[in-house]
């Protein structure tokens, strides 16, 4: 059994995610960013009595010898001057604004969890600044923070109020075309029309998804130079999602074996970035976990998915650290003009967070 839970000062949360959200972090903005990074230092400093680490626009306060890690983000997909416009707004249990439900929400949450510990020996809290753009300059500092530790709890929002015991991987590829180029006009015999090439690639991946969610998507196409230009170069992005990484490493293959249609053209696959997925088994101990305390909580049984979105907690799974994500606040709307939170849902996943760490650092976690 876990301990009585303490509680949560509801109207303490909503202040502290209402400077969160005012304070503007879009992940491209790196000004922003360190103006956030400095708003959730502060924060921490008043609920857990010192300083973050400061990495870049990254902190992280390690309690004694790390065994948890506390996971999330600070950046969200929201432009400077959104807030202008779209100031957060309480309508008895619905908090809406910018970046409020991914993941501002689970940010406080986690912050007010950790700080009610008895004593925080044991855990990491680490809050990024670049999840939304892929973490090019966070994955190192993930994984190096993660690796070797007992578990990883993620809290990013919930899914209709269920937790997310599994992701898909994501791989983001760029097929690249190169045929020749010649006068549209006068001699377009003479040329290699990339465009026709790509396009033929284009209709025969668009029928590979798979039923069990493998997919790879075109997203970005591009190609050609001037309107009377037979194109030389063309090029499709594809995003591709996956349950496991051993379906995305043959649909990859699939992709780079592909041969030219046209005579005389060339095709090259190239990888942008990627993340592998969180697959059940990396869940499932903590899954079991977060259902006790749930219900020792007086929460009712709770609910595990899957989800094609990924998070910086396919990092710590790829790491071989279990992991357990979607421990944030129920709300809906992520990355959506209107996203919005429910204020209560604040307190009981903070107490479900509490009660997981606190059964995590008295017992460790049974396999």
């Amino acid at each position: 059994m876990t301990s009585s839970a303490p509680t949560f000062d509801v109207d303490a949360m909503l202040a502290d995610l209402g400077r969160l959200v005012a304070c503007e972090s879009p992940s491209d903005d790196l000004a922003a960013l360190e103006r956030s990074a400095d708003e959730i230092a502060a924060l921490g400093r008043r609920l857990f009595g010192r300083d973050p680490e400061r990495h870049g626009v990254h902190l992280r306060w390690t309690f004694g010898s790390p065994r948890v890690l506390v996971l999330g983000h600070h950046d969200t997909v929201w432009p400077r001057g959104t807030i202008d416009r779209w100031p957060m707004v309480v309508d008895g249990d619905r908090v809406s604004g910018p970046g409020c439900f991914d993941m501002k929400g689970g940010l406080v949450l986690a912050m007010h969890a950790v700080a009610a510990l008895d004593s925080p020996e044991g855990v990491v809290v680490l809050w990024t600044g670049d999840e939304e753009i892929g973490a090019p300059t966070s994955q190192d500092l993930i994984v190096d923070t993660a690796t070797g530790l007992e578990a990883a709890l993620v809290t990013e929002p919930c899914a209709g109020g269920a937790v997310k015991v599994a992701r898909k991987g994501i791989r983001v590829l760029r097929l690249t075309v190169t045929g020749r180029a010649s006068h549209a006009g006068l001699e377009p015999e003479k040329g290699i029309n990339a465009g026709v090439e790509l396009a033929h690639h284009l209709v025969a991946v668009s029928g590979w998804a798979r039923p069990d969610g493998l997919t790879l998507v075109p997203t970005q196409v591009q190609g050609g130079t001037t309107m009377n230009t037979v194109p030389a170069t063309a090029s499709a992005v594809f995003d591709m999602r996956g349950p496991s990484a051993a379906d995305m490493d043959e649909m990859e293959q699939r992709l780079r074996a592909l041969e030219p249609v046209l005579d005389g053209a060339t095709i090259d696959v190239t990888r942008h970035h990627g993340r592998g997925p969180l697959e059940a088994s990396a869940s499932a101990s903590l899954f079991r976990l977060a259902r006790d305390v749930a219900m020792d909580l007086g929460q009712g049984d709770l609910g595990g998915v899957e989800v094609g979105g990924v998070s910086d907690g396919t990092f710590t799974a790829a790491a071989g650290v279990p992991t357990l994500d979607g421990l944030g606040v129920i709300g809906d709307g992520a990355h959506a003009e209107g996203e919005w939170l429910s204020l209560a849902s604040m307190a009981d996943r903070a107490a479900l967070v509490h009660g997981m760490l606190d059964r995590l650092q008295r017992e460790g976690l049974a396999p």
